[in-house]
């Protein structure tokens, strides 16, 4: 098994401090005034960013993109994953997504749709669904328990948001009307963040039976 290095270890407390940071910034949004009138049941996560703080969510976001490209980092240090690999990639598609959510806010819907908000749209749902892959694929080589589940429930939670387009046309109700939106999307994003801080916390990859069997006939 690799060693934790100073540089693993470093990598991945940045890690867990993009996620610290993310959390405190963003949490700190549904407290404080003006950004506490906005419904967390109804109106999703980016709706801070068309408000006078919004420079207060562009921060929490792009901590939890620089923690999660450090969380990269430490897992390649670890040989867990590989630089280039399913993993790796689809946390740093992760990681990019999230700032490609900060440079293009959310459509401002007073004002109407534009490419910047459709391409925040795209972005959000590419993010939601590479992490968790990611998380069940790094948690099942590590032979690591929480990040499988938390990918496995990140899933889940967008599943209510895949019912409700789905089942739109039938039922005749807007998707983000059919679900409480905002509480299915910080449900969503709550075990996502959790599961990048799973990331960072996993040590190394699990020795083979193949390799343990060898090191039983060595010794």
């Amino acid at each position: 098994m690799a060693a934790i290095t100073p540089w693993s270890r470093a990598t991945a407390n940045l890690g867990l401090f993009g996620v610290a940071a993310s959390v405190l910034t963003i949490g700190s949004l549904h407290v404080l005034p003006p950004s506490s009138q906005v419904s967390p049941v109804r109106r999703t996560i980016s709706e801070y960013a068309l408000l006078e703080d919004a420079w207060v969510f562009n921060v929490g976001v792009m901590a939890l993109a620089i923690g999660s490209f450090a969380v990269i980092a430490a897992l390649v240090s670890r040989q867990i994953i590989k630089p280039f690999s399913p993993a790796s990639i689809l946390i740093g598609l992760w990681a990019l997504c999230l700032i490609a959510i900060v440079v293009f806010p959310k459509n401002n819907w007073a004002i109407g749709p534009s490419i910047g908000g459709m391409i925040h749209r795209y972005a959000s749902v590419v993010a939601f669904i590479a992490l968790p892959i990611a998380a069940i694929i790094v948690g099942r080589k590590a032979k690591a328990a929480w990040p499988v589940w938390l990918g496995v429930l990140a899933l889940g939670w967008f599943t209510f948001i895949l019912g409700a387009v789905l089942l739109q046309p039938v039922t005749g109700v807007r998707w983000w009307v059919a679900i409480p939106l905002g509480a299915v999307e910080r449900g969503l994003l709550i075990t996502e963040v959790a599961a990048v801080a799973a990331l960072a916390l996993v040590k190394t990859a699990a020795p083979s039976r193949a390799v343990l069997e060898r090191a039983v006939v060595a010794a």
